[in-house]
């Protein structure tokens, strides 16, 4: 963290604690359309260990009456989803024959001599057939998720930062929100998302990796020819984040764009419910437009699926997961030379690739995913840096 950076998280943290105490979670606001039972208050533990009340959520594997995808087209003729794309010409694009061609160009092939789009179902329990596949999972009506939100956010010691697949919070619709989907760099294959920034996990049920209320900010800042299905609106509350502040799109209430963000997009300021102000997050013009980071205290075990596999699973863990660039069913496409790497230090691949998933990802804590290992991070630095030939 730069000096700069430790700064401004510091300036943020001191006008939180000079704040007005933000006013509970209002469960008034949930869409009936995704609740299982009613929201209830219960006691629960934050990560600090201290006692506190948490509203639990109890939702369905997908609200009644939202309409979801596309995701990956059948054919270069198609036009699928979105995919936010982090290699050369970086950028959301939409899936169609443009994007795929550019991929192709870039050495990723997604499709055969015949056009058709290799397609993998990261839930089916067979590894993709080829080095680069679109990943499209099927939905399981049978599966619920339980959430826990602190009701009464408390400012932590220091911000949490929101790696790849991080739990962020729940929609005001009941849908689950994570952040950024794991990139095709790492992985080879590429979990499509639809237009409005969600797509279902391997365990079947359907969740977001962007402000889906504001996606029309997005598509307009990037000049993407794509369209939302779901109401739009800039200022609109769009959340809760797991620490139990609410989270709006990109706009303030009057319409105004907030210029006095803290390195979370978050601030203290007026909201329909507190015009005497707040502490909420906002989204950016930018995909996944989420809070990088969250300011305040989580509850323990504050996501549990009902699922046999995926995100909050009993065999998925709360890291990336199968289907969402983990080891697993989905497969994994390792780096040329990954397993010389891991048997140099005496590991296998997956258990080296998983420390890394669980150390950030693409930003991986070397000192985190070295003492998961059992081996020194100077050990681990000199195996990964430079990267193997």
């Amino acid at each position: 963290m730069s000096n700069l950076t430790g700064f401004l998280r510091l300036v943020a943290a001191l006008h939180l604690s000079a704040t007005p105490a933000s006013a509970e979670v209002d469960t008034s606001l949930f869409s009936q359309d995704a609740l299982v039972t009613p929201p209830e208050m219960v006691d629960c533990t934050l990560t600090t260990g201290e006692a506190a009340q948490c509203a639990k959520f109890v939702v369905k594997y997908l609200p009644d009456n939202l309409e979801i995808g596309p995701f990956c087209p059948t054919t270069l003729d198609e036009t699928g989803g979105i995919w936010d794309w982090d290699g050369e010409n970086p950028g959301v694009y939409r899936l169609n024959r443009a994007f795929f061609e550019m991929l192709n160009g870039l050495g990723y092939t997604f499709y055969d001599e015949a056009g058709n789009i290799y397609i993998t179902d990261p839930g089916g329990g067979t590894p993709p057939a080829q080095d680069n596949t679109c990943l499209m999972a099927t939905a399981d009506e049978a599966v619920e998720m339980t959430m826990l939100i602190p009701t009464t956010p408390v400012v932590a010691d220091a911000p949490t930062d929101l790696g790849t697949v991080a739990k962020v919070g729940i929609a005001l619709d009941g849908v689950p929100i994570f952040a950024d989907a794991p990139s095709v760099l790492e992985t080879g294959h590429m979990p499509a998302l639809d237009t409005c920034g969600g797509h279902i996990d391997p365990g079947g049920w359907y969740h977001w990796h962007g402000t889906s209320t504001d996606m029309q900010t997005v598509f307009g800042a990037s000049g993407l020819d794509a369209e939302c299905g779901l109401a739009q609106s800039a200022s609109a509350q769009f959340g809760y984040a797991f620490d139990g502040f609410p989270m709006f799109g990109s706009a303030e209430v009057d319409g105004a764009v907030p210029t006095d963000l803290d390195t979370c997009n978050g601030h203290t300021g007026p909201t329909a419910a507190h015009p005497e102000g707040e502490y909420h997050y906002h989204a950016t013009a930018e995909f996944p437009n989420l809070p990088p980071c969250l300011t305040g205290v989580q509850a323990e075990d504050n996501f549990s699926t009902t699922a046999a596999m995926g995100l909050g699973s009993v065999n998925g863990g709360g890291g990336a997961g199968p289907g969402h660039g983990g080891p697993g069913p989905a497969g994994r496409r390792m780096p040329p030379g990954f397993d010389k790497v891991a048997e140099t230090l005496g590991v296998t691949a997956e258990e080296l690739m998983r420390a890394l998933d669980d150390a950030g990802g693409r930003n991986a804590d070397l000192a985190k995913a070295a003492a998961a290992l059992g081996v020194t991070e100077e050990a681990l630095r000199a195996v990964l840096l430079p990267p193997p030939n």
